[in-house]
């Protein structure tokens, strides 16, 4: 299998920030955006952000932008299917997806991802965790809990993904159920898919960048 496409998901609205872009906000010396770049471009062969409306403003990443193909904000499906398309155009196998406002994911995301993939011949995975502290988040039958947003996600489904958005699929976990995806664990100390959602939660992403440094 070739080394998989990475696609930053930011095609969200923002609302309990105010709306606006999460990811250009200051975190440490950059933004939040920075940070997940600097994780995510070394694990991937090639880099674009999935986000709508004017482009011009990520103008300085000197990322491909790609915007939803399907409108309404229908949620991170349409945001991969995006990518798959994107990735689709340069002849790959697989992307891998992470969220725009996420910085402190782990920085060998991909290579567990594909471990957890090995024998499937279309190869679709999602970064999961011990219950704990996001309940929120989509629950397996065993306590675990899944991060859509996080995952490993193949080209050869993305028409099969485009007829059932169009058929208004907007949960993550019920296609990828419908195909067999597996989940990869992730047990470090404190949440390494922790998310700036509101003000509170950047102060709390400034206080562990510094902890971190």
């Amino acid at each position: 299998m070739k080394p998989p496409l990475g696609v930053i998901l930011a095609g969200g609205r923002a609302t309990r920030m105010g709306g606006g872009d999460k990811g250009l906000l200051p975190l440490g010396s950059s933004t939040i955006l920075d940070h997940v770049i600097a994780r995510f471009e070394p694990q991937v062969a090639g880099l674009a952000l999935n986000a709508n409306g004017t482009p011009e403003r990520f103008a300085e990443l000197g990322l491909p932008v790609l915007g939803d193909s399907i409108e309404g904000f229908a949620g991170p499906l349409v945001g991969v299917l995006a990518g798959l398309d994107w990735a689709a155009e340069r002849d790959a196998d697989t992307i891998v997806t992470v969220a725009a406002d996420t910085p402190f994911f782990p920085c060998d995301l991909v290579a567990r991802l594909l471990l957890a993939a090995e024998g499937m011949a279309h190869p679709l995975v999602l970064a999961a965790t011990p219950r704990g502290a996001q309940e929120t988040k989509s629950m397996t039958g065993s306590g675990l809990i899944r991060h859509p947003t996080f995952g490993l996600w193949p080209v050869a489904l993305r028409d099969d993904l485009r007829a059932a958005l169009t058929e208004g699929l907007r949960k993550v976990v019920i296609w990828t159920d419908k195909h067999g995806g597996r989940e990869a664990l992730f047990e470090e100390a404190g949440d390494p898919f922790f998310n700036v959602n509101t003000p509170e939660d950047l102060e709390r992403a400034r206080d562990r960048l510094g902890a971190e440094v």
